[in-house]
This record gives C-alpha cells, structure tokens and sequence, in this order.
C-alpha cells in the first residue's frame, strides 16, 4: 500500500502534477478493464432482440467504449495523452441473464500504461447502456469496474486474482 510521499501525482508541497515519464523506456503495454450492467432480463431481452428504440444498443456502447478510451486524458485530470494502438471493448450477456458483463483491451507502445484507458473505456460503454436503456429500466445498475490485467512498464504485470462478477455480489 502506498503512502502519501509514493504517490506520483503530487509534489514535495502536495499540489497536483502530471509525472514526469521522459526518463521511462517506452515499452509495449495492455490493459484490461471489466464491468457490469445490471438489469431486468425483459431489458436484456429487447437490448439482444434489437427492440430498443434508440437503435442497436451495443454496438452504440461499443464504439462509446472505444471513444472514450481515446478521450481518456481530455477526461481525467493528469492522465497523459498516448497514441493508443488497439482498443477492443467486448459486451456479453451475463450466464445468468441479469445483464452485460463489458470488457476493454486496450495497447500502446508508449512511456506509461494504458490502465486508465481501459477502466474509461468500461465505464463509458456501461454509462451508455444505461442511457440507451433508461426509458424502459431506471433500476439498472452499473458496477465492478476493475482492472483485471495490466502489462508493460517499470511496475511488471499485475493480474487480479477473481471470480466472475454476477448481479447477486
């Protein structure tokens, strides 16, 4: 667990600073996010029959995803701007038919990882269900965005050791 004085975002005073990552080697990194969008299955049911009346819901979501993983630093104070090689945002129903589990892949060859990237991507794309899908199902719930999986840099590969995320958690 990190104390105030590892934390990277802040100077010897306290105040707010992007880190400085020009001594970093640029190196290949990954990152994957997951969430879940909670709902009534009749919701899903429309969402999976193209019955919603804003149009093809996921993949609306999916390209919001990939929108938002571009956008991330425009969006999240600090965060560096990077050149992002790969983003893949995946929507699956979930086995037990109480919602969309999200997933984000997102890669770059840069001096800083691209976790920020990959949680953005995740947390827009379910935001987005939940717009599309608000009209019929106001009880929606979005929740367990995490990072799973982290590659590349200084810090070395992070795995999250997990269960799958369900509605009942």
């Amino acid at each position: 667990m990190p104390v105030a004085g590892d934390l990277t975002h802040l100077d010897a005073n306290g105040h707010a600073v992007m880190v400085d990552v020009a001594g970093k080697p640029v190196t290949e990194r990954q990152a994957v996010a997951r969430g879940l969008v909670t709902m009534r299955p009749e919701t899903l049911g429309l969402i999976l029959s193209g019955g919603m009346k804003k149009g093809d819901v996921l993949a609306v979501a999916r390209i919001a995803g990939i929108m938002a993983a571009k956008k991330t630093s425009d969006l999240i104070p600090l965060c560096h701007p990077l050149a992002l090689s790969s983003v893949r945002v995946e929507l699956t129903p979930s086995g037990d038919g109480s919602g969309i589990e999200i997933e984000a892949r997102v890669g770059t060859t840069a001096q800083t990882g691209v976790e920020m990237e990959a949680l953005t991507a995740v947390s827009v794309c379910a935001l987005t269900l939940y717009d599309m899908c608000k009209a019929v199902d106001r009880d929606m719930t979005v929740s367990h965005v995490r990072l799973i999986h982290k590659s590349g840099g200084r810090s070395g590969p992070y795995q999250r050791a997990e269960a799958p995320a369900h509605a009942s958690e």
